[in-house]
């Protein structure tokens, strides 16, 4: 049941933290119980998180990755490519941290930085814009006959909703780290942007590797969509797990533990 203030998108209340929580701890449960099939069966899984700037793409990573082992669920966000990496094959860096089995690899944004911010801002030339078009379905059909699953998500945050969230950075200090040198000018070419992810929508739409679209207005709801459809894209089934009993402290080799603690230097208590 939702109750509340209208969201920003005055499409539908806004969700009550409360709500949020709980829908997202069942989730979360779930998520483990993937974690569990991933490592038992052994897959190799990819998801790639793009969007506009603002768009939410980190919140609805950290929501993923809150309640599962780092160890089976990988984040890797790849700073600028380094002078060495501006020689290989474009695709090679990212490639280097694709998953083994056991193991879910999300990409914080991927190698579709081609076709929207270094086409946009000019870090890459139109000629080679169009060959990665053209060739980045023909890779990712390889990638997924590999047997490795690649799901890809696009996270869509409307002009106004992205004004909001920009401003909010700005003033409040614990947020402004989010303000890259990227984003001011993003939001002056926003149709420029427009215009990138149409093209990239179009060329790399597959059947092997389909897009799919999160409304992202409301941060709350676009996280548990996403979550939901996610967990519905890989089939899984309970895993079997051995019983766990906690053991009991042995007593051989007794002795007063705190009694040595004393003296040691210990972070004073404020809070």
């Amino acid at each position: 049941m939702n109750s509340g203030k209208k969201s920003s998108t005055g499409a539908k209340p806004a969700m009550k933290r409360k709500e949020y929580e709980a829908e997202l701890r069942k989730l979360q449960i779930k998520l483990c119980k993937l974690q569990d099939w991933v490592k038992f069966k052994g897959l190799r899984i990819i998801l790639v998180f793009e969007g506009r700037d603002g768009a939410g793409k980190g919140g609805t990573i950290k929501a993923i990755t809150e309640r599962v082992s780092p160890r089976v669920f990988r984040v890797v966000a790849l700073p600028a490519p380094s002078d060495r990496e501006k020689t290989q094959m474009y695709m090679q860096r990212y490639m280097a941290h694709f998953p083994a089995a056991g193991e879910v690899v999300i990409f914080d944004r991927s190698w579709y930085n081609r076709a929207g911010v270094e086409y946009v801002m000019g870090f890459c030339s139109k000629e080679q814009h169009r060959r990665f078009l053209e060739r980045c379905p023909v890779v990712e059909g390889y990638i997924a006959s590999t047997g490795i699953i690649l799901l890809k998500f696009w996270l869509e945050v409307s002009r106004k909703e992205q004004e909001r969230r920009f401003k909010a950075r700005i003033d409040d200090p614990v947020r402004q780290w989010k303000l890259s040198p990227m984003d001011l000018p993003s939001r002056s070419r926003w149709y420029d942007y427009s215009r990138a992810r149409d093209m990239m929508l179009e060329a790399t739409d597959t059947e092997n590797a389909p897009w799919y679209v999160v409304r992202a207005d409301d941060k709350k709801r676009a996280r548990l969509n996403c979550i939901s459809y996610l967990l519905s894209l890989i089939p899984h089934k309970h895993t079997p797990r051995e019983s766990v009993r906690l053991p009991k402290i042995s007593t051989k080799g007794a002795y007063d533990d705190q009694a040595s603690m004393k003296a040691r230097r210990f972070v004073p208590e404020r809070y």
